[in-house]
């Protein structure tokens, strides 16, 4: 195989994720293993010490409460040494500051990746953008390690966060209560339930007489799940 299909394999959604031990800022981490039981945001930058990476940085670091609530952990990488992810983090810490944040800690790790072996091995270097450093990709794992969203953002483009969270929510929602999310789903939104399987079923709910239903046609189907539902299904 040559190197450029092994620098463009990109696992599948639905696919267990790739395993791997890696030295990061906070010791050795074995992925997915230790994380089993949690969702996980695994996603990788170009490089330290580059303005969007930081402003992405800074970003995750403030809002991890957030994700910790969802039971979501966050993983970074990027083909740096450890000791450039350490000084970087302490620059952002010691003199960074963007958008009203500052004096901020990241604490969740940051893989060293020099080889770029894990990198490569989650498609996340892309020589048509860069043959050295890895894209904005993002992997959500979910409890049980298998790979539940890909993104992939260019080097140029910095990350929407709210998407991520909204992402991670929606997910949960889904899995929590059997159901889908409509196009710019929000928490407190009406979700879609599966479609009708059998003629009675598609019948009985155009007849409004499955309870809660609204049906806009026998195959698209909804019911309204208020916000307080939502995070109490998804964070029982």
């Amino acid at each position: 195989m040559n190197d450029a299909a092994v620098s463009t394999g990109i696992p599948r959604i639905g696919d267990p994720a790739p395993a791997f031990t890696a030295v990061t800022t906070q010791g050795e981490i074995t992925f997915p293993a230790d994380y089993a039981g949690s969702w996980v945001i695994f996603f990788s930058h170009p490089a330290d010490f580059t303005p969007v990476c930081t402003s992405e940085f800074m970003t995750f670091a403030t809002m991890e409460d957030e994700f910790t609530a969802l039971n979501t952990k966050l993983v970074g990488l990027s083909i740096d040494g450890l000791y450039s992810h350490i000084a970087w983090l302490r620059t952002i810490k010691d003199k960074i500051e963007f958008k009203g944040m500052k004096d901020v800690e990241v604490t969740f790790p940051l893989i060293e990746d020099i080889t770029m072996e894990i990198a490569r091995k989650y498609g996340m270097i892309m020589p048509g953008e860069d043959s050295t450093k890895a894209v904005r990709a993002v992997f959500v794992v979910d409890p049980q390690g298998i790979i539940r969203t890909i993104i992939y953002y260019p080097l140029s483009l910095g990350r929407n966060f709210d998407e991520l969270k909204r992402v991670i929510i929606a997910l949960q929602t889904a899995d929590a209560l059997a159901v889908a999310t409509p196009a710019d789903w929000r928490p407190g939104d009406a979700v879609i339930v599966p479609t009708a399987g059998s003629c009675g079923t598609a019948k009985d709910r155009m007849e409004g007489k499955e309870e809660g239903v609204t049906c806009v046609d026998w195959f698209f189907c909804t019911k309204d799940v208020s916000e307080e539902a939502v995070f109490a299904a998804i964070t029982k």
